[in-house]
C-alpha cells in the first residue's frame, strides 16, 4: 500500500525488495507489488485484473515509461483502482518474463522491454505489449476496464487461447536415439549463417546489431576443423568491427549491449555482464587463433573494466551498468569536440584522427569514440612514428579517463546473478589460457569459490540471486547449466577434481528437479518452485546460449570427463530431439549452441590427458594453442578419474591424445601432441 515515507510522498511494497530495478519503482504512486502468491491472492480476492510490468535496471525505455506513466498520479489512479499492479525484474525472474514475453510475441509479433501485460487474477495473460506513451497507456487500461465490466467472457476466451499458445511455443517431441549425426549438415549450418551475415560491416545483416558470441564460437570451431578461410573472414570482420566501433568503450573497455545502427557506431549504452563474459572468452580464443594484438587488447581492457567497475568485494560480479546518467542516454560516454580540444591541446589532432572525432559530432552533436584508421595510417597522416602515436593516445586516454571518472556515473545494478557470473568466470578462464596472466586464473577461482560458498545450498540446489549478503531465488536451468560449464572450465586450468565433483552434484540435482521424462528435455523451472500458468522449456539460443543447449553440452563434456555414458547418452537424446528443428531452420544463428553440440557429436572431442610432475606446465603451454575440440584432464598423479588410470609413469610427464577413450602413443612435448590431433 502507498504511504508517506520520509521525503517521499509515496512508498509501495517494492521498498522491501533488493533488486535495484524494483527499488527504482518503490516510490511511484502506483501500488506496485513484487511477483508472488500474495499479489495473486489479492487479485482473486478483489476480482481485479493483473498488470504485470517487466523490465530491468539498465533499460532506457523502462525509465522513460516510468517517468511518463508510472510517476504520474492520474495514471496511477487508474492502475490502482482497477488492477493489481506487479513489477518484475526480468533478470531475477526470467521464468515470469518468458511467459509474458511469449504472449507479447504472439499478440504483436515482436517483443522487448519494458514489457507490460494484462492478465486474469490467476496469471493467465490476456494481452501484452512493450513501451507506450502516457496517453496510449491510459487508453489501453481504460479499454480493459470496460471489457472486464461488459464482456468478461471475452477476456476468458483470450486468456485460454493465449495461454495455450504460450504452452505450445516450445513443444518438442521425443524421438528415437540417434547413433550418429550427418557431418554434411555442418556445411549446411555454415551456409545458413553466411546467408544472414553482413560481410562488409560484420555481424548479422541489418540493424540493430547484437554481438551474439555463440555464433562466432561455433564458426571458430568449424574453422579449426575445415580450415575454411571464408569462415575466418566472417569471424574477423565481426570481431574487428565491434572492437573498432562505438559499441566498444574505447576509453574504459567493455562492450555495450547492442548497436542501434548497422555500423556498430551508436550503442544502446547499457553494459551487461553476460555480454562481456562471453566476449572476453570469444576474443581470447580468436587471439589464440590469429595472434591479432587488437584482440588481446580487447581482452585486457575489458577485464580491467570488469575489475574496476563490476567486481564486488565478495568476488561476485555485478549485473549491469545503466544506459542513462543524468537522465540522458550515453551522457557518461560521449564527448563534445570543443571539450576534447580544450583537454587534449596539442595532442588533439592525432587523437581526433585516431578516434574519428568530427567537428559536428557523430551522435546528437556529440562524439562517440570509434576507429576507422590503423596506427600506421594515423602515423603516416601526421608524419610521426607509430610509437609516437601510441604514446599520444595513451596520454590522451589517461587524461580523458580522469575527467570521465568525475562525471555522474550511470546507475549500477549490483545484484549478483549466478548464471551471468558463470559466464564471466568462463571468460576469465579463456583469458588465462590465452594470455597466461596469473591474475585471471586467480579471479576465476575466487569467483567460483564465491558461487560454491554462497549460492550452492543443500542437496546440490543452487540459488540465482545474491545481494547485500543474502542469497535468494531458487535457481533456474541456465544457472545450473552455465555454472556446471564454468566448473569444467576451472577444472581444466587447475586439474583439481573437486570442481568436477561439484559439477556432478549440480547435474544430479538438475536431472532430478528439471528433467522432463516425456520429452527428454529440461524445463526451465524446478519442480520445487510454485507453478506458473505454463512450465516452459527454453529451446532457442540467443544473446545468451539457451539453457537446454547449455545443459546438453555440459552433459556431454562432463560425461566424457567422468566416464558417465548416461550423461553422454542424455545429451545425444536431446540433440536427437532438436535435429529436425535445427536442420529445417534457415536461421542456424538461433541454434548456434546446438550446432556446437552437433559438431561435438560429429567430431568427438579429444581427451588430452597430461600426467606427471610437469603436468601444469605442459597443460598451460598446450592450452595457449587454439584447440576448441579438446577437453583437458590430468595432474601430477593419476587421481581417481578412470580416464587417467595407468597413465602415470614415475618421474616422467606424458601427454596422451585420446578419443572415445582410445589413446595414441603418449608423447612428452606439446608440439608432438598437437600433431596427433588430426581430423
Amino acid at each position: 500500500m502507498n504511504s508517506t515515507s520520509g521525503d517521499h510522498p509515496f512508498t509501495n511494497d517494492l521498498i522491501n525488495e533488493t533488486s535495484p530495478y524494483l527499488l527504482q519503482h518503490a516510490h511511484n504512486p502506483v501500488n506496485w507489488n513484487p511477483w508472488g502468491e500474495e499479489a495473486l491472492k489479492e487479485a482473486k480476492k478483489e476480482n481485479k485484473l493483473l498488470i504485470v510490468s517487466v523490465g530491468y535496471a539498465a533499460c532506457h525505455w523502462c525509465h522513460v515509461m516510468e517517468h511518463e506513466s508510472f510517476e504520474d498520479s492520474t495514471v496511477a489512479a487508474i492502475m490502482n483502482e482497477h488492477f493489481v499492479p506487479i513489477k518484475v525484474d526480468r533478470e531475477e525472474r526470467p521464468d515470469v518474463d518468458d511467459i509474458y514475453m511469449t504472449a507479447c510475441n504472439l499478440v504483436s509479433g515482436s517483443g522487448g522491454w519494458p514489457l507490460n501485460a494484462i492478465a486474469l487474477p490467476d496469471g493467465r495473460p490476456i494481452w501484452a505489449g512493450t513501451y507506450f506513451p502516457k496517453e496510449q497507456w491510459m487508453n489501453i487500461l481504460n479499454q480493459f476496464v470496460k471489457l472486464k465490466d461488459e464482456d468478461y467472457e471475452k477476456l476468458e476466451e483470450s486468456a485460454d487461447k493465449l495461454t495455450q499458445g504460450v504452452k505450445s511455443m516450445d513443444e518438442v517431441v521425443k524421438v528415437g536415439l540417434k547413433n550418429e549425426f550427418d557431418s554434411n549438415q555442418l556445411a549446411s549450418f555454415n551456409k545458413n549463417i553466411f546467408n544472414v551475415s553482413d560481410y562488409e560491416l560484420g555481424g548479422r545483416l541489418g540493424a540493430p546489431k547484437f554481438p551474439m558470441p555463440s555464433i562466432y564460437e561455433y564458426l571458430l570451431e568449424q574453422h579449426r576443423i575445415t580450415k575454411d578461410e571464408e569462415l575466418l573472414r566472417t569471424i574477423n570482420s565481426t570481431l574487428m568491427a565491434m572492437a573498432e566501433g562505438g559499441i566498444y568503450d574505447q576509453l574504459g573497455g567493455g562492450f555495450a549491449r547492442y548497436s542501434v545502427d548497422a555500423q556498430w557506431l551508436v550503442p544502446h549504452f547499457e553494459k551487461m555482464l553476460y555480454d562481456n563474459g562471453q566476449l572476453v572468452a570469444l576474443y581470447s580464443r580468436a587471439f589464440k587463433l590469429t595472434n591479432f594484438t587488437q584482440y588481446k587488447d580487447v581482452v585486457e581492457q575489458t577485464l580491467e573494466y570488469i575489475e574496476r567497475e563490476m567486481t564486488d568485494e565478495s568476488n561476485g560480479f555485478y549485473s549491469s551498468l545503466d544506459a542513462d546518467s543524468e537522465g540522458e542516454e550515453g551522457k557518461f560516454y560521449v564527448w563534445d569536440t570543443q571539450e576534447l580540444k580544450d583537454l587534449l591541446k596539442d595532442d588533439y589532432p592525432v587523437f581526433a584522427s585516431y578516434y574519428n572525432v568530427r567537428e559536428d559530432g557523430n551522435f546528437e552533436g556529440h562524439n562517440i569514440l570509434n576507429r576507422s584508421l590503423g596506427d600506421v595510417q594515423v602515423a603516416f597522416n601526421h608524419k610521426i612514428s607509430v610509437d609516437q602515436v601510441k604514446e599520444i593516445i595513451d596520454r590522451c586516454k589517461n587524461t580523458l579517463m580522469e575527467v570521465r571518472s568525475k562525471r555522474i556515473r550511470p546507475g549500477l545494478d549490483d545484484k549478483i546473478i549466478t548464471s551471468w557470473n558463470a559466464l564471466m568466470i568462463s571468460g576469465y578462464v579463456e583469458a588465462y589460457k590465452a594470455l597466461k596472466k596469473p591474475a585471471y586464473k586467480a579471479s576465476a577461482i575466487a569467483s567460483m569459490k564465491f558461487i560454491l560458498d554462497n549460492q550452492v545450498k543443500e542437496n546440490g540446489r543452487l540459488n540465482r540471486n545474491y545481494k547485500e549478503g543474502k542469497s535468494t531465488i531458487n535457481g533456474f536451468l541456465d544457472d545450473y547449466a552455465l555454472t556446471i560449464l564454468a566448473l569444467i572450465d576451472v577444472y581444466e586450468i587447475t586439474f583439481e577434481k573437486e570442481y568436477l565433483d561439484r559439477a556432478d552434484a549440480l547435474m544430479s540435482h538438475a536431472i532430478e528437479h528439471f528433467f522432463n521424462e516425456e520429452t527428454g528435455m529440461f524445463y526451465y523451472t524446478s519442480d520445487l518452485d510454485p507453478p506458473l500458468v505454463a512450465r516452459k522449456t527454453e529451446l532457442n539460443d540467443n544473446v545468451i546460449p539457451g539453457s537446454n543447449s547449455s545443459i546438453a553440452r555440459a552433459l556431454n563434456e562432463l560425461g566424457i570427463l567422468l566416464y558417465k555414458n548416461d550423461y553422454v547418452e542424455l545429451s545425444t537424446q536431446m540433440l536427437s530431439n532438436m535435429e529436425e528443428r535445427l536442420v529445417d531452420s534457415d536461421r542456424t544463428d538461433f541454434y548456434s549452441n546446438w550446432a556446437m553440440l552437433y559438431n561435438e557429436k560429429v567430431h568427438t572431442p579429444y581427451e588430452i590427458a597430461i600426467v606427471g610432475p610437469d603436468a601444469a606446465k605442459l597443460r598451460d603451454e598446450m592450452q595457449a594453442i587454439f584447440l576448441p575440440d579438446a577437453l583437458f584432464l590430468g595432474g601430477e598423479n593419476e587421481g581417481e578419474m578412470k580416464l587417467l588410470e595407468g597413465k602415470l609413469q614415475e618421474g616422467e610427464t606424458y601427454i596422451y591424445v585420446c578419443q572415445n577413450k582410445v589413446c595414441k602413443f603418449p608423447v612428452q612435448d606439446v608440439e608432438s601432441a598437437v600433431e596427433l590431433m588430426t581430423r
